[in-house]
């Protein structure tokens, strides 16, 4: 579904991301790992067309997106939920679900805010309530809900679990196999290294703008070096 061949992305003078090279097929949910400032959030916004590679290609579903601007990629059935959610505060719940919709000319919004309500109830009793206003957790919801009012072939999400308590981490990460599940492809970055290769089928260690490790989710948590670099132990 989404094919990254030599990713290279500068800012400015500074070289963040060196000959990237991955893939995720339809139907997976692939992870990628490393430190703060490994490059995992700058991968998810140059394939989302807020920053471009210098080199190379970006293909989704056999079509090259490199040079598409990023509401014609949100168009083609690919969302991304931002690292620190970005819901837009001086709105409500309801409305930062419509803001979601609206590359989606046709469709009917209120049967997929019905979907999102029924996936997150906690929004459906706020629908009313300033974003701003709700909790880290709600938020977190909140910015899902509404990247899947696009329904999106492949959802990407950067660092889901930041900042949440452990009982609304393991309701995230729930709901990440429900989307799967549900046949949603994922591409999910994240700090909690564990968590992510807990719930992936397969994953890629980054180390200041490289991948220096792949395979297997199952594998990469039994591997000593990941164990000791990002699993503490």
């Amino acid at each position: 579904m989404l094919k990254i061949k030599n990713m290279n992305v500068y800012y400015g003078n500074i070289y963040a991301i060196k000959d990237i090279n991955f893939h995720v097929d339809e139907g997976e949910i692939v992870t990628l790992i490393g430190a703060n400032g490994a490059g995992k959030s700058t991968i998810l916004k140059t394939i989302s067309g807020l920053l471009r590679s210098k080199t190379g290609s970006i293909s989704f579903s056999g079509e090259e997106i490199g040079a598409t601007p990023s509401h014609a990629i949100v168009k083609r059935g690919l969302a991304q939920v931002p690292e620190g959610r970005r819901v837009f505060l001086q709105m409500s719940v309801q409305e930062n679900l419509e803001m979601g919709h609206y590359t989606q000319a046709g469709a009917t919004m209120a049967e997929r805010i019905a979907n999102v309500y029924e996936r997150f109830p906690r929004l459906k009793e706020r629908y009313k309530q300033i974003a701003g206003t709700l909790s880290g957790g709600e938020q977190q919801m909140l910015a899902m809900g509404r990247a899947l009012m696009s329904k999106p072939r492949l959802l990407m999400l950067d660092e889901p679990s930041m900042g949440l308590a452990p009982l609304l981490v393991e309701q995230i990460f729930s709901i990440i196999r429900e989307l799967n599940d549900g046949g949603t492809t994922i591409l999910l970055v994240e700090q909690n290294a564990h968590m992510a290769l807990k719930v992936a089928h397969r994953g890629y260690v980054l180390e200041t703008g490289r991948i220096v490790a792949t395979d297997k989710a199952s594998v990469l948590l039994q591997d000593d070096a990941v164990r000791r670099a990002y699993l503490g132990g």
